[in-house]
């Protein structure tokens, strides 16, 4: 989740919308030095003088990222006493909802609704919010998501193996909700998850152009001058022959996060990044919510993407179109209509 500020961005053309030995070994130890000791027999002079081990046989020295820049260390110090206060107001629960937040069929159509076929932000608008009043087509993937984690190089070597052990528990998940196919680590990914610090801005802009040739600049400067308001974003790019049919994904997630924070993007962006690109400050519980009250994917969120991905909702529906079907799929939970 995003912390009120999460965006998932949509572009005309080919680019549209857009995530934590005992004491008894010590004693047998003990014993088996003095059983040794009683059948010692003298020093032993070794046969030869002792070799240097050879260059190729040097243990290889640990693996270590840059230290931070004063600017990325003031980052990390500023998102970890977010997290604090958000945390001391009792925010960003992990549970996923329970008895204190019951949401009706009513409620999940509604804010289907409005987090499915409406943008966060206007479209090539940069961060600027969208109004709101126009609802779009039904955006989703059709080909199979192949998600892929890569780290900036001052991205601690501990966090990357945390993050990547996120990304692919969640994508196991998000495929088991979905029943679509949706996988991690993979060598041919169309889902880039960029962990980056302040410290490699320009290493992101560099890694986005490879994947996106020919990127617009109003996309290319969402990567480039993100402000520390925007904790984290996802871009989706369309299929050349489907403006509503996603065939590519970047999700950008700032490694100067503390842990809750970081696993918090990846749940958003990640499902953002699937179709659901809107927030709703009536989605509750939900991490599709500026009021940062859930920070992981909750049950009402993985029934919005059950809906989202029901093979009876197809790319391109309108609000009007999919509304029947989706009282349908909700009335009888019995799957497609």
């Amino acid at each position: 989740m995003v912390l009120a500020t999460t965006p998932a961005l949509r572009f005309p053309g080919p680019e549209t919308q857009v995530g934590w030995r005992g004491a008894a070994g010590k004693l047998i130890l003990g014993l088996g030095l003095m059983a040794l000791a009683a059948c010692d027999l003298g020093p032993v002079l070794p046969a030869s003088k002792p070799q240097a081990r050879p260059a190729g046989l040097m243990p290889e020295p640990p693996v270590t990222s840059p230290s931070p820049s004063p600017r990325s260390e003031a980052l990390a110090r500023y998102y970890a006493r977010v997290q604090a206060d958000l945390l001391a107001q009792g925010l960003l629960r992990t549970g996923g909802g329970g008895v204190d937040t019951p949401y009706t069929d009513t409620d999940l159509l509604r804010n289907f609704e409005t987090i499915a076929f409406y943008d966060e932000y206007a479209q090539g608008g940069g961060f600027r919010r969208a109004s709101g009043s126009t609802s779009g087509g039904l955006r989703k993937w059709t080909s199979p998501v192949r998600m892929a984690v890569e780290f900036g190089a001052h991205v601690p070597v501990g966090q990357q193996e945390a993050d990547r052990a996120t990304v692919r528990q969640y994508a196991a998940r998000l495929a088991r909700v979905t029943l679509h196919p949706i996988s991690a680590d993979s060598a041919d990914p169309n889902f880039h998850v960029l962990f980056m610090s302040e410290d490699d801005r320009a290493q992101a802009v560099a890694r986005v152009k490879q994947i996106v040739p020919g990127i617009s600049a109003s996309a290319l400067s969402l990567f480039r001058d993100m402000p520390r308001s925007i904790h984290c974003l996802v871009v989706a790019f369309s299929a050349r022959d489907n403006d509503y049919s996603y065939r590519r994904a970047i999700a950008f997630i700032r490694s100067e996060h503390p842990d809750l924070m970081r696993r918090s993007c990846v749940h958003e962006e990640l499902a953002q990044g699937l179709g659901l690109a809107n927030d709703s400050p009536r989605a509750r519980p939900s991490i599709f919510n500026d009021d940062d009250e859930f920070a992981l994917l909750t049950t009402h969120d993985e029934e919005l993407l059950r809906l989202l991905y029901n093979p009876a909702l197809t790319p391109g529906m309108s609000a009007d179109e999919a509304r029947p079907i989706a009282q349908r799929i909700l009335s009888g939970r019995l799957g497609p209509v």
